[in-house]
């Protein structure tokens, strides 16, 4: 787990446009190729996490993801859904709501990033209490996740969370 690199091995960080640009509501973001970004507004959405993971949902499906041939590939499909909810539910409750999610997937590595306005640093629990209720998203995202961490820009307010996971075999 990293919370300083802004782009792991994935190295599926955004180039062509800077983070907090809006690419447009549900439209993919130009790019090379073999990178393929979707993202959603989130700002003033009813049922922010639903919608978050319907997003995701309908991009599985794009990339051929869902429907899933085999039961690795479903695991996968549903950690990417896992975390998308874990990241999208911090946001709301540590960071007055999400502003927007991006998701970017190549043959290898999918990556969630989750915008807001917090200045929070997220971080799993620790000690990880498995009986404890509550505090257990970024413990979740940390255990699934190839690597995750916290992008900031100078001279704005906010941050971008991300997650990458690995694509099914």
């Amino acid at each position: 787990m990293s919370t300083t690199r802004q782009h792991p091995p994935g190295d599926l960080g955004r180039e062509s446009q800077g983070a907090g640009e809006d690419a447009g509501a549900g439209a993919a973001s130009p790019g090379p190729a073999e990178r393929q970004w979707h993202t959603l507004s989130l700002r003033g959405t009813p049922g922010i996490v639903p919608t978050a993971r319907d997003f995701a949902r309908q991009a599985l499906h794009e990339w051929g993801w869902l429907p899933a041939s085999s039961a690795d590939g479903r695991a996968a499909a549903e950690d990417v859904l896992l975390v998308v909810s874990e990241l999208v539910t911090n946001a709301c409750l540590h960071a007055d709501g999400p502003e927007e999610i991006r998701i970017a997937c190549t043959a290898k590595v999918l990556r969630v990033e989750v915008v807001d306005s917090g200045a929070g640093q997220p971080a799993p629990r620790t000690p990880h209490r498995a009986g404890r209720p509550g505090g257990h998203g970024m413990f979740i995202v940390q255990r699934l996740c190839l690597d995750w961490g916290v992008l900031r820009v100078p001279g704005r307010s906010g941050k971008t969370v991300w997650a990458e996971l690995a694509a099914p075999a």
